[in-house]
């Protein structure tokens, strides 16, 4: 089981989602996107947004993804699934090209009501 996302601010959806995607399978590796992936204003360095997702407990692994792209980091750790938020979508044709080649099931989890605003933490 493999989630995803940049995790500048971590609230409460992000927690909700990430127990939830735990529990579809036996391991939870999280990937934190890699700091040349990161361009929103609010960005905060990769190391620190992993050891606070690290300290929360909310999955078995927490990895910065590769600087070379998502596909790059999914082909390197080939998990079987792969868990999207609601709001989030494949990067790019080449992550996209990943996914099928690997096998990866895609599975998008459900908008969760009285979340904040996912926007804030998005990757651009």
């Amino acid at each position: 089981m493999f989630a995803a996302g940049c995790f500048n601010r971590v609230h409460p959806a992000h927690l909700r989602l990430l127990r939830q995607a735990r529990a579809l399978g036996d391991r939870l590796v999280l990937v934190v996107s890699n700091d040349a992936h990161n361009k929103k204003p609010n960005a905060v360095p990769a190391a620190r947004r992993r050891a606070v997702l690290k300290r929360l407990g909310v999955a078995d692994e927490v990895v910065v993804g590769a600087p070379d792209g998502f596909a790059a980091t999914l082909r390197r750790l080939r998990p079987d699934i792969l868990v999207l938020g609601y709001d989030q979508r494949l990067p790019d044709a080449e992550t996209e090209r990943a996914v099928r080649e690997l096998g990866v099931e895609l599975i998008v989890m459900p908008w969760f009501p009285g979340k904040e605003d996912a926007r804030a933490s998005r990757c651009s």
